[in-house]
């Protein structure tokens, strides 16, 4: 399987496109025409990393965060990043990032993160805007159920934990063929009747192209009568950060002992203690003093994150116990979480987890 094979089968599980827009996400560097001969699993594309692809004679690291991210106009080896992308370059290794698509993900970053703490009825923290659409469109009865099936082969009625998901009116159609025209049916100068149905879809924005392509491909009509609308809904089932109720509530003491233990931390930096009883639970790995005011207005009773800064802490205002667990700390199951997703679905190659630590972040105790 060559590396753009690879690339196309891999995001239809995590989606690179549901990523923030800052982000610096995907293949960052290598040819993706290249075969693959084995990927390492890594939180860092580290130099280290690299030497220990080229020691497995593996030809791609899938990685959390992305090495190259902004900046870098020659690659020379003249800081950590370029020797790490220098070496890669030079042994054919190529270097691919999943980030903030994976945070987004239902099932990434922030759903592991929960099910460590064993939270129960959770929701997004910080759901996606305007990501979704709806296509409606007319086409012929007897086609109808053929054309649904290309439609959600292509991607299209997936709702939740839901697929093939369409809603269908019947009516009459008219349409009249010119000059020039080639009908399936009817003809010239003539008024057609015709007895149709309105097939609505919902699909993500990014599905856009392919789910157009596969409607033209599969409508039998020489003129496809479609429209395309932009949502505002919300989607519930993409975003950052999560919230969640503890199976039992805690003493704030005693919350803080899970939590070290949980993640296996040797220090917690948090707010002041509120003498507060402690149930609903919110969290965004990585550096997430962004999701603050959203875990507030969600009436948690914690919010788990890391790199919050000094005045981060007076957000709380009392109301919620603030937890700087540490960013690497609150991501350090991803690296496990992508061997697991990429083993089930690839087994034509090796797939491995590096061996080298990449957490820059010691402790003096």
């Amino acid at each position: 399987m060559k590396i753009n094979e690879f690339i196309k089968e891999f995001e239809k599980l995590i989606p690179i496109k549901q990523a923030e827009d800052f982000d610096n996400v995907g293949l960052l560097c290598g040819n993706p025409d290249r075969e693959i001969l084995g990927i390492l699993v890594a939180h860092d594309a580290l130099e280290s990393v690299i030497d220990e692809a080229i020691e497995k004679n593996f030809s791609l690291v899938v990685c959390f965060h992305p090495i190259i991210f902004s900046g870098l106009k020659s690659i020379t080896g003249k800081n950590y990043v370029e020797k790490a992308v220098l070496k890669a370059l030079e042994n054919k290794i190529a270097i691919y990032a999943i980030h903030t698509a994976f945070d987004n993900d239902y099932f990434g970053v922030n759903y592991k993160i929960c099910e460590v703490l064993g939270l129960k009825n959770q929701k997004i923290l910080l759901p996606k805007q305007s990501q979704l659409k709806k296509l409606e469109v007319y086409v012929p009865v007897d086609s109808a159920e053929n054309f649904k099936n290309a439609l959600f082969q292509a991607g299209a009625g997936n709702i939740g934990f839901y697929d093939e998901c369409s809603f269908s009116i019947k009516g009459n159609g008219t349409f009249r063929p010119l000059e020039g025209s080639n009908p399936v049916t009817g003809n010239h100068n003539e008024r057609e009747n015709a007895d149709e149905v309105l097939v609505s879809v919902i699909f993500e924005d990014f599905k856009k192209n392919q789910i157009l392509s596969a409607m033209k491909q599969n409508h039998p009509y020489e003129e496809v009568a479609y429209q395309l609308i932009s949502l505002d809904n919300e989607n519930h089932y993409t975003g950052l950060g999560r919230f969640g109720d503890l199976e039992t509530e805690m003493d704030e003491e005693d919350f803080l002992q899970f939590v070290k233990e949980k993640f296996d931390l040797k220090v917690i930096r948090h707010s002041s203690l509120i003498n507060k009883k402690i149930k609903k639970i919110g969290v965004l790995g990585g550096s997430g003093a962004s999701g603050i005011k959203s875990a507030l207005s969600s009436k948690c009773d914690a919010y788990l994150t890391g790199d919050v800064k000094y005045h981060d802490f007076f957000s709380a205002e009392d109301k919620m116990l603030i937890c700087d667990i540490g960013h690497f700390e609150s991501e350090q199951f991803v690296t496990q979480q992508l061997f697991e997703i990429l083993s089930e679905k690839f087994t034509i190659f090796a797939i491995a987890k590096t061996t080298k630590k990449t957490n820059p972040v010691n402790y003096f105790i």
